[in-house]
């Protein structure tokens, strides 16, 4: 299975949904679409992105390291990136890494845009 990776410019964020899958194969597709709304996220007003995973099917350590320099790059340009997961294929690996410590996810689109 592929990935499939779709952008959206709303008022209070720029929203990234990801589904398929997040692996060595497609890593690279995955970084450029997160790159791609960062870019973007950094002249938005708002100045947030979130990243929603819950259609993915795989989200393996290449996905958590591409969500990971996404949130430090974020961090670095001003840029609040949050993360809505509830699917144990994200949340799970998350839980092992310890990083829902920096990666919060959060349980919709609109909580991450509350922050809440």
């Amino acid at each position: 299975m592929g990935l499939d990776v779709r952008q959206e410019v709303c008022d209070a964020a720029v929203v990234v949904s990801a589904g398929g899958h997040v692996d060595s194969v497609t890593v690279d597709a995955f970084q450029t679409s997160l790159q791609a709304a960062l870019d973007v996220a950094a002249t938005h007003s708002a100045k947030k992105l979130v990243i929603e995973l819950e259609d993915l099917s795989y989200f393996g350590s290449a996905g958590l390291n591409a969500v990971l320099a996404c949130h430090e790059r974020g961090a670095a340009d001003g840029v609040a990136v949050r993360v809505v997961a509830v699917n144990p294929m994200v949340v799970r690996p998350l839980q092992i890494t310890k990083l829902d410590s920096v990666i919060r996810p959060y349980p919709s689109v609109g909580a991450a845009i509350d922050g809440g």
